[in-house]
């Protein structure tokens, strides 16, 4: 049966336009304030903090938690191998969508889901650990328990010397990794709104 075009039908529905990037990126904050860091993306002078001591050559996998509009997803893909991959999880149905219709990339995988169950994501994708994870979740304000639980994951499915990359407006975040890891390095970035802390967790 022949499909009629949009202009024979005089009801038809017009595609709907794409949500910008930072109307969607307020919409999750205003929805999600406990799991969105933030009211705007993060500066690319902050991204490139943050991602400044990997090591891209060495990356099988990369891990990202809340990846949001990927303000940091698409510099970690424009850096990794062609034979690396990026899971992404997010829990907003909003932001997952957002990518996957903006990024049209074989190494990203996106999945709906918590960083908490991490060690049960990364396996399903058929790895064993992962070389990095990266987190801008704002501990400080994650329900009771979970914050625990998600840096435990974490340290679980890092590597050894591999190393879990945070940045966060407040110094919370210390108090849930400093049981998992030993070595923990700092920074501060004024580039940024709001500015920001950087923490660098290095898995042994």
């Amino acid at each position: 049966m022949p499909v009629s075009s949009a202009g024979e039908q005089a009801g038809a529905i017009r595609p709907r336009r794409p949500t910008h990037p930072l109307a969607l990126f307020f919409k999750g904050f205003v929805k999600h304030p406990a799991m969105v860091g933030s009211v705007i993306p993060s500066s690319r002078t902050m991204v490139n903090h943050v991602l400044r001591p990997v090591d891209w050559s060495q990356v099988k996998l990369f891990v990202e938690y809340g990846p949001g509009v990927g303000t940091f997803t698409r510099p970690i893909l424009d850096r990794l191998g062609p034979e690396a991959e990026l899971i992404a999880i997010d829990l907003n149905p909003d932001f997952i969508d957002h990518l996957r219709q903006e990024i049209a990339d074989p190494r990203l995988h996106l999945v709906r889901g918590s960083a908490a169950d991490v060690g049960r994501i990364v396996a399903d994708f058929g790895h064993e650990k992962a070389d990095y994870v990266l987190s801008g979740l704002p501990f400080s304000t994650l329900p009771d328990g979970v914050g625990d639980r998600i840096a435990a994951e974490t340290a679980a499915v890092l590597k050894p010397g591999g190393l879990f990359l945070i940045y966060q407006f407040s110094a919370k975040v210390a108090d849930y990794i400093a049981p998992h890891f030993a070595e923990i390095d700092r920074g501060f970035e004024w580039v940024n709104i709001p500015p920001m802390r950087l923490f660098w967790a290095r898995n042994e």
